[in-house]
């Protein structure tokens, strides 16, 4: 290894497309039944065009963007959205950079730019000043305003499957004992860079990277939280969980675990809109409109005071009734659309836009008051909603 100060995951980065492991949906080569991949198609032929990678950590985002912007001979820029602002982009879009190819900006965790951040980019995203690159691992349709979206193709990328992982620890070029591969690549989750982090912590501080020293460097870095780990989901279920049981000072708790941990209190704030329409339902409607405005007020307030709004929200739907017919008979009918696809719906409830329609019997007999049953033929008399 050529230089033993730059970190490992640097030195052993992909260079192009060829040497990168994963993602074959979106880089793949193709075959005789099979189209190349979008984003290969795109860096072998030298597309230009915006784009949003969204995916969880460690699966390459950044690795694929250096790729097709060195496949551009781009003038390429790399920023967080955690740290930039508005300054840095201003210092981007006005640097000559390299007059022979575009100007390309790496824009890692876009969701962190608010909405006057994400304003700013527009009109240089627009008028083709700049091709942007935007990395999320959140969904785009929440953390992107719609202009700048529809700006933009969204890529997704998936979680690394466990040999693909094996095949980019390989590449460190550091033995482990067979029970250390299986135990880091669980421990890894589908995230390449914890995999090849605790390769490298662990042979800073032993000579063997054997399963006892992986776990000691475990404990010694004190990763019991990820955003991806095991101890993220266990908490956010613990989470849920105290509410669902009506228990506020388990759902305070877990939510001070959350917040201290350095959760994305958006995320927690979703869940808890999800939880009031699948946990309360109609039991108590308001609760809807209570998680919804504790999301906004996260949205607005932002760290740390928030905390103050996820507490409220987290108190008042622990405190409220709860009813889970509305998510279940949800459930049922999803049920009998994959059993039995899209049967014909009546066609006294079609849409009858034209008189060849309306002359083929669509919406014929419709009555807006009736309690005639509107279900498909074959699932007539099926009773969903539980009264």
């Amino acid at each position: 290894m050529s230089n033993e100060k730059e970190p490992l995951a640097s030195r052993i980065r992909p260079k192009n497309l060829d040497e990168f492991i994963g993602q074959e949906h979106l880089v793949g080569k193709g075959s005789k039944n099979k189209s190349k991949g979008p984003l290969r198609v795109a860096t072998e032929e030298k597309h230009l065009f915006s784009f949003i990678l969204w995916g969880p950590p460690g699966t390459g985002k950044t690795t694929l963007a250096r790729i097709y912007a060195k496949a551009l001979s781009a003038d390429y820029h790399e920023l967080s959205a955690v740290s930039a602002g508005k300054e840095d982009i201003k210092k981007i879009l006005e640097g000559s950079g390299n007059l022979l190819g575009p100007k390309i900006l790496f824009l890692d965790e876009i969701h962190r730019f608010n909405k006057a951040q994400q304003d700013y980019l527009l009109p240089a995203v627009e008028s083709g000043k700049l091709t942007l690159i935007g990395a999320t691992t959140e969904n785009p349709s929440f953390e992107v305003i719609p202009a700048l979206l529809s700006r933009c193709r969204v890529f997704v990328l998936e979680e690394l499957r466990d040999e693909e992982i094996k095949g980019i620890i390989a590449r460190t070029g550091y033995p482990l004992t067979p029970e250390a591969l299986e135990w880091l690549v669980r421990m890894a989750s589908g995230d390449a860079r914890q995999a090849i982090s605790m390769i490298e912590n662990t042979a800073s501080l032993y000579k063997e990277i054997t399963l006892p020293n992986l776990i000691q460097t475990l404990q010694s870095k004190h990763l019991r939280y990820d955003k991806k780990g095991e101890e993220h989901y266990n908490t956010i279920s613990a989470f849920i969980k105290s509410m669902r049981a009506s228990q506020p000072d388990a759902a305070l708790y877990y939510l001070a675990r959350l917040t201290e941990a350095g959760e994305d209190p958006k995320f927690i704030a979703r869940r808890m809109v999800v939880f009031a329409s699948e946990d309360v339902g109609l039991a108590q409607p308001t609760a809807l409109v209570v998680a919804n405005d504790v999301f906004r007020a996260v949205e607005t307030i932002g760290i740390p005071e928030c905390a103050i709004n996820l507490a409220h929200g987290a108190v008042y739907l622990s405190l409220a009734s709860k009813d889970r017919r509305a998510y279940e008979a949800y459930l049922e009918a999803v049920a009998d659309v994959k059993k039995y696809g899209n049967l014909p719906i009546p066609l006294e409830i079609r849409n009858a836009p034209t008189k060849l329609m309306k002359d083929m019997g669509y919406g014929e007999g419709y009555e807006k008051y009736t309690k005639e049953d509107f279900l498909p033929e074959k699932l007539k008399g099926k009773k969903y909603w539980k009264r």
